[in-house]
């Protein structure tokens, strides 16, 4: 009996619209990004990391997806879990770990901390702890490009939750009277803190089965899959560009961690956490750089760099003083002091 013989067609890796140069820069990012955040998680286990953060562990995909398909002056706006959002647009590990770690060299000189993170430099127009907080303000940002005639776009990332806030509604309605340029990206991980996300919203898909309410696109993609968070970004930055408004994406991935640190993640069913490892978004991209005739050994050379990178950086952490006090207590209040007046 002859044996069945598996055509697998090769004309997406003749036709690739992405190329080597971006593909390998996506890749770069996702790794960087996992190996600063696993060792982030390594610091706070050494008491070097005071205080809670949140870990995109697992998320990797749509941050990398997202920041290749970003142009310079673009602006970014992120929630509390902004480490893997920082770091795609071009902060340094140092500046990261240093800011989560409270010291001199941090990315605002130890301020901040980790659910603050900002670089008006590279664009990363804030980190936001307040739920659904900076959907009306990345708003504002898209308006004045629009008032100006800039081209720059203003990308928000949320997660599931928000879709469950008041802000959301408003910040997509203005957005689509308005014709903004600017681009709503819903990372989906199924869980709001620690309740699916299913139990207590009256559709499947939180953000894309209401787009329609607001005459958007329903879109929905895999978003550990860089690559199709790249293409569909780049579609929707060129709509928010030549003045078609905003776009909605829902992006399905799945946080390998809890919510924070103080959350061992014990409500998810069994056997949940296991399938998503095997949707893992760097590992399912090592495999597509070899379908796409990259080298084991380029491959490598890009995962020992980031090793590199990240020892380098902690080293230079724990040898930066902390954040000076007059740096902390500078700007509390408006007379830019700090005390305390009636």
């Amino acid at each position: 009996m002859a044996s069945k013989t598996k055509v697998v067609s090769t004309e997406h890796l003749a036709n690739d619209d992405i190329g080597q140069d971006v593909r390998l820069e996506i890749f770069r990012l996702q790794v960087e990004i996992r190996d600063c955040e696993k060792r982030a998680n390594d610091l706070f286990f050494q008491n070097l990391i005071k205080g809670t953060s949140h870990l995109s562990l697992g998320q990797e995909a749509v941050a990398a997806g997202v920041a290749t398909a970003m142009q310079p002056g673009d602006k970014s706006f992120c929630t509390y879990r902004g480490h893997a959002h920082t770091l795609a647009r071009g902060v340094s590990m140092e500046k990261v770990l240093g800011e989560l770690m409270l010291r001199d060299n941090g990315l605002m000189r130890g301020k901040g901390g980790s659910m603050h993170l900002t670089s008006a430099e590279h664009g990363v127009m804030g980190s936001y702890a307040i739920i659904g907080a900076h959907l009306p303000i990345a708003c504002g940002a898209a308006w004045r490009a629009q008032y100006l005639g800039d081209k720059d776009v203003s990308v928000c990332f949320f997660g599931d939750g928000t879709t469950n806030i008041g802000a959301f509604h408003e910040a997509l309605n203005f957005a689509a009277v308005w014709k903004l340029p600017v681009v709503f990206i819903c990372e989906n991980n199924l869980y709001m803190e620690y309740t699916p996300i299913g139990e207590v919203t009256a559709v499947e898909h939180p953000a894309a089965d209401r787009a329609s309410a607001y005459g958007l696109e329903r879109i929905i993609i895999d978003g550990n899959d860089a690559d199709a968070v790249h293409r569909t970004a780049l579609q929707a930055f060129a709509k928010a560009r030549s003045g078609g408004g905003p776009s909605l994406i829902e992006c399905l991935t799945y946080r390998h961690s809890g919510h924070s640190r103080a959350d061992p993640a014990k409500y998810r069913p069994p056997g949940e956490l296991e399938r998503w490892l095997e949707k893992d978004p760097i590992k399912l991209y090592r495999k597509r750089l070899l379908e796409f005739g990259i080298s084991q050994e380029q491959i490598a050379a890009i995962e020992a760099e980031s090793k590199r990178k990240v020892d380098a950086a902690t080293e230079a952490c724990k040898a930066a003083p902390p954040a000076p006090v007059d740096q902390l207590t500078a700007d509390v209040y408006a007379d830019g002091g700090w005390s305390w007046r009636n």
